[in-house]
């Protein structure tokens, strides 16, 4: 507390103002994280690329399913590209605190462009086979278990106005959405015209956008403090972090259980598409565009809001909309209610996770933010292989509808245990908000 010098006595120092943009049109306040030049060059390149990644998602799975027709084998290979994120992810993040994010991601990109041309070249020759389809993918896992950390922590590196940051988080949602749309639609053309191994090349191809966006960014020098601590002793930190704070350790587990119980339902669309809606790889790309587009719908209205208040009480709304759009999907039989329905699960998974992603980037501590966006990573993705093993295996026993309502119905009780948390963890966060500015003194609420 500052010490009034001429009686020596201790005073209430005056709060920060609150952050609170000044008053802009709609479409300015939806991109304003664009006007910082750096992250206008990722956010291009990386659209670009994002595409291509979801082309290759899409034709990746219809491959496996078309070789060998099992719901298992689909959950296997979805596993084996995920697992690495469960395994390296907290490693990772100590190494992202530790070296120069920018370098790790140009790095990663151009090994994930390597990974593709791979897939690529074994599939066009057509001795594509699906343990090679596997390795691949656990190479691909080992990428994404460096790249996603450091491109998470890399936005407080190219947003340099922290008023900026949630909008940034949220274009960056609105970005993989919108990819997300487009990608699953080219997809489902260039298979039933061409076949999976073009796919896999445009996608090598969309890989020079973001490297080329990398190279031209001009960054401030930063010189991360030389820390002569052990990695396992940084990791055992971070993992104290964000266990023994309970409002990050409730926002992580929210996710880890919807990246679990939730999710997977995307690794079970070709068996949707094709048993039950009796249609082939144009009708996995619909399903994929729908869910995208409500995704896209929930990344566009994050965008437009100016602050991060109010959070909390989105997160659960999200949380139940996904949670009632995967139990309507589950139950469909029909392709137009199947597309009348993903949009919920697209639109709520995509707030959950922006949501929580821009809370958590709000409070963390600097020195905590490669290690808190690794945890941050396993929970939205290092879960998943997990999930879907568990799919493969539940989906090849009880079938594809029952496993994504058995999950939904484990996400609506996460969510009801979440929402019961709110207000007590709103307390925990709100004296941090007023230390930084996003809060007048005692004003309102996470």
């Amino acid at each position: 507390m500052p010490v009034d010098p001429e009686n020596g006595k201790t005073v209430r120092a005056e709060p920060r103002p609150p952050l609170v943009p000044a008053p802009i049109t709609a479409g300015k306040r939806l991109t304003r994280a664009l006007r910082h030049r750096n992250y206008r060059l990722f956010f291009s390149g990386q659209t670009v690329s994002l595409i291509g990644t979801w082309i290759t998602r899409i034709a990746t799975s219809w491959l496996v399913y078309r070789l060998t027709g099992s719901e298992l084998l689909l959950g296997v290979v979805a596993f084996a590209g995920q697992i690495p994120m469960l395994i390296l992810a907290p490693v990772a993040g100590v190494l992202v605190d530790r070296w120069n994010r920018h370098r790790i991601l140009v790095i990663t990109q151009v090994l994930s462009a390597l990974q593709s041309v791979a897939l690529a070249v074994l599939a066009l020759m057509g001795i594509i086979t699906v343990a090679e389809i596997i390795v691949l993918q656990v190479l691909q896992g080992l990428i994404n278990a460096f790249d996603t950390p450091a491109r998470q922590a890399f936005v407080v590196d190219m947003v340099t106005d922290r008023a900026d940051l949630p909008n940034a988080i949220a274009l960056n949602s609105t970005m993989f959405n919108a990819s997300r749309i487009i990608g699953p639609s080219i997809a489902g053309i260039l298979i039933a015209v061409v076949g999976e191994g073009w796919c896999f090349a445009l996608d090598a191809v969309s890989y020079v956008a973001v490297i080329v966006s990398l190279q031209l960014m001009r960054l401030a020098a930063t010189r991360r403090e030389r820390s002569d601590t052990k990695i396992l002793a940084e990791l055992r930190d971070g993992y104290q972090y964000v266990s023994r704070f309970a409002p990050v350790r409730a926002l992580l587990l929210l996710i880890a259980v919807t990246g679990t119980m939730g999710m997977p339902y995307v690794v079970l669309m070709p068996v949707i598409a094709s048993q039950v809606l009796h249609g082939g790889p144009h009708t996995l790309g619909f399903l994929m565009t729908a869910s995208g587009g409500g995704a896209l719908a929930g990344a566009l209205y994050l965008a437009s809001r100016q602050s991060v208040l109010g959070l909390g009480r989105v997160i659960v709304a999200a949380t139940a909309a996904l949670s009632a759009g995967l139990i309507a999907f589950s139950l469909s039989h029909s392709l137009w209610l199947s597309l009348i329905v993903l949009p919920f699960v697209g639109a709520g998974t995509m707030v959950q996770t922006a949501s929580s992603n821009t809370i958590l980037q709000t409070v963390v501590d600097e020195r905590m933010r490669g290690r808190v966006m690794a945890f941050y990573s396993v929970a939205v993705m290092g879960t998943q292989p997990i999930g879907s093993l568990l799919a493969g295996v539940l989906a090849d026993r009880v079938g594809a509808q029952h496993t994504i309502l058995i999950g939904a119905s484990v996400c609506v009780l996460a969510g009801a245990f979440f929402a019961a948390k709110r207000k007590s963890l709103a307390a925990l966060v709100r004296p941090i908000y007023i230390e930084r500015g996003i809060l007048p003194w005692g004003d309102g609420e996470e």
